[in-house]
């Protein structure tokens, strides 16, 4: 089970004997032992008594064993954490199955690792009587509905689609950074029930994204010289080339879809609206898509790809003059 699912549940039984959480994502896990702790031991000022955490690098399994078998006056119950538990399972695997058979009564162990393979006699033993949190990354669906559920639930307010896949573009797929975001960008609309993309760009972008969607606009609009400008600041600044490129790839990869949808005999607006293009941006838009013409707007897909390969090593070219270049192809400039 992932482990945002497990996390929106409501009513939560104690979890089983034997937990564990694996994946990069520092801060689901964080969230999970949370409500580990709350559902093992409470959430009295005596609960931390009972929860205890080894690394897993340094710890022998009887250490474990032998606190999650003591329960003292202060703790009714142990919640015991094996941190960084990669090698501590591969060491004491055969061990850790035969634990699981006959575990604590009164104790959960939690095993906290990178990887997990689903395939072992303990993976399956523990999908059968124990606990599995994938706190892994999420994929682009289910992140943009943990963004809009993450919103509604923890700060009362609704984020739109296109809201939510910008805020991913400028801050990435790391839910730990995602969450102090979504809580700066709900102080910072403050009365208002909705973050729109607007207020995305403009606390979370700062300037370089402001600069950027200059530039796209300014490709879009048929102003290549202003869109040249905007990447000289942007390179002079010292922003990446390829989050710069990356900027470009999240627009123009959107006219490319809508291309693609329009093969359908769907009207080029629809087709844009469908692609996810902001509403307000559908008419110039379907401007720009009529003055590229179609020959050139079925190989934007193409030339977006391999500026991404020759951006990252394709091309001994300088990594300004290919997204000059690339600027150039994009309004038309350039053949």
């Amino acid at each position: 089970m992932h482990a945002t699912l497990y996390l929106a549940k409501k009513n939560l039984d104690r979890p089983p004997a034997v937990a564990v959480m694996f994946g990069e994502e520092a801060h689901l896990k964080q969230l999970c032992l949370a409500r580990l702790t709350e559902l093992v031991l409470g959430t009295g000022p005596d609960a931390a008594v009972g929860l205890v955490k080894f690394p897993g690098k340094e710890t022998e399994l009887k250490t474990v064993k032998a606190e999650l078998q003591t329960v003292g006056m202060f703790a009714s119950s142990r919640l015991v954490v094996v941190e960084d538990a990669d090698d501590f399972v591969t060491k004491y695997r055969d061990l850790l199955e035969a634990y699981c058979l006959k575990p604590a009564s009164r104790s959960v162990l939690v095993i906290d690792c990178k990887s997990w393979k689903s395939n072992t006699r303990l993976a399956k033993k523990i999908a059968e009587s124990g606990l599995e949190l994938d706190c892994g990354e999420l994929a682009a669906g289910p992140l943009q509905k943990w963004i809009v559920d993450y919103t509604a639930a923890e700060h009362g307010k609704q984020i739109s689609r296109d809201s939510a896949s910008l805020l991913v573009e400028l801050a990435g797929t790391g839910l730990g950074q995602l969450s102090q975001e979504l809580a700066k960008l709900a102080s910072f609309v403050g009365d208002r029930p909705l973050i729109k993309p607007d207020d995305v760009r403009q606390l979370v972008g700062g300037w370089r994204a402001e600069e950027t969607w200059t530039m796209t606009n300014a490709v879009r609009d048929g102003n290549p010289e202003l869109a040249l400008t905007c990447l000289s600041k942007l390179l002079h600044a010292g922003e990446a080339a390829p989050k710069i490129l990356g900027g470009l790839i999240y627009v123009f990869k959107k006219f490319a879809i809508a291309t693609e949808i329009s093969r359908r005999k769907i009207p080029l607006p629809v087709a844009l609206k469908e692609a996810g293009v902001f509403p307000r941006d559908l008419d110039s838009s379907e401007r720009y898509l009529k003055r590229l013409g179609r020959a050139r707007a079925d190989q934007l897909f193409a030339r977006l790809a391999d500026a991404d390969r020759d951006l990252t090593g394709g091309r001994r070219m300088t990594a300004r003059l290919q997204l000059e270049r690339l600027l150039l192809w994009l309004s038309g400039q350039l053949g």
